[in-house]
């Protein structure tokens, strides 16, 4: 049978109060009774409880987690990177997966973190100003992934400029007509990449004098089956594309399957590119825009828990990582590995 504090108590003939003053080493407790505690416990065997202790010192030790969504990619990749850091600084991780609108109100509604965590992460939010203010009344610290807000500690990328980037490379092989495979810019939760990535779409096209077409544009909800349906439906209008930009590569993977059922090549007939590069990517032949996503968050973390330590001297600015265009058979034949 596991001891209790009040084992401890009872066998040094002292006060539970006494038992835990003496544990944790605060000064106003007798050297003899001290010892006769520290004999008790150790004959015993008694473990003080991790969580006692935390709240003795005014600390959780846990940071909560704040994503849309965790059935994705970039998001389960953020939520690894992230408790892989808090375990090795002795930290838990509290896990909010917002799931919907109705789920988002209720939460900052609610705030059901208050007093739970000493920190928190909100990842790929776009958020209203009355959500930063509820944020702001947790008085502890918090940082924001994959966009900045002044007065936050904040880690990104730039959506706009990386979408753009990869609009380009199409264009410099000669496509004009280039279709969106994107997220649901109308979504409730909001996150940001279907924003910022329609934008660096729309940018580099209008940039080499070509008016982007509604048509062109179609949803494919960062899934690879949502992805394959966007294809179908771009294939199928008068005039299809000759070029695909997905805005995540999972809608990438759809869109290839559909060409090549559709009896085209990649590239020479529709070429396509993604975005995140994930680990698929390469085995797929897929040109994409590599993000440092266990890099965006590992900053975020380490600075997060730097705020905990000293708020007082912890600057709330915004880390900005590059990404990369990789290039490979789908856009670029002399590249296949095919």
């Amino acid at each position: 049978m596991v001891a209790s504090i009040e084992d401890v108590a009872r066998l040094a003939g002292v006060s539970i109060a006494t038992v835990s003053r003496a544990l944790r080493g605060l000064p106003d407790v007798a050297a003899t009774t001290r010892d006769r505690v520290f004999a008790a416990a150790t004959e015993l065997d008694y473990v003080a409880s991790p969580f006692a202790a935390r709240l003795a010192s005014g600390r959780t030790a846990t940071v909560g987690v704040v994503v849309p969504f965790v059935n994705r990619w970039f998001f389960a990749e953020v939520i690894d990177t992230v408790e892989t850091a808090l375990r090795k600084a002795g930290f838990d991780l509290l896990l909010y997966n917002l799931g919907d609108g109705h789920g988002r109100a209720r939460f900052f509604e609610v705030m059901p973190m208050r007093k739970r965590v000493d920190a928190v992460l909100v990842a790929s939010l776009v958020l209203s100003d009355d959500e930063f203010a509820a944020l702001s009344s947790l008085d502890a610290p918090v940082a924001l992934l994959g966009l900045e807000r002044r007065g936050f500690l904040a880690a990104r990328i730039d959506d706009v400029h990386s979408a753009r980037v990869a609009v380009e490379h199409l264009l410099s092989l000669g496509h004009r007509r280039i279709g969106l495979i994107g997220g649901d810019t109308d979504d409730p939760m909001r996150f940001t990449p279907p924003l910022h990535r329609r934008d660096g779409y729309r940018d580099a096209l209008r940039a080499a004098g070509i008016e982007p077409e509604p048509a062109l544009e179609v949803l494919g909800y960062f899934t690879v089956e949502g992805g394959g349906e966007a294809a179908e439906r771009l294939l199928a209008t008068p005039h299809r594309p000759t070029a695909i930009f997905a805005e995540s590569d999972e809608m990438a993977y759809g869109a290839l399957r559909t060409i090549r059922r559709a009896g085209l090549r990649v590239p020479d007939d529709v070429a396509v590119i993604g975005f995140d590069d994930q680990i698929n990517a390469e085995l797929m032949d897929l040109s994409t825009m590599r993000q440092p996503v266990a890099e965006q968050a590992l900053d975020a973390t380490t600075r997060l828990l730097a705020a905990i330590g000293a708020p007082e001297i912890a600057e709330p600015t915004t880390v900005v990582l590059p990404t990369e265009l990789i290039v490979r058979g789908s856009t670029d034949p002399s590249r296949s590995v095919y």
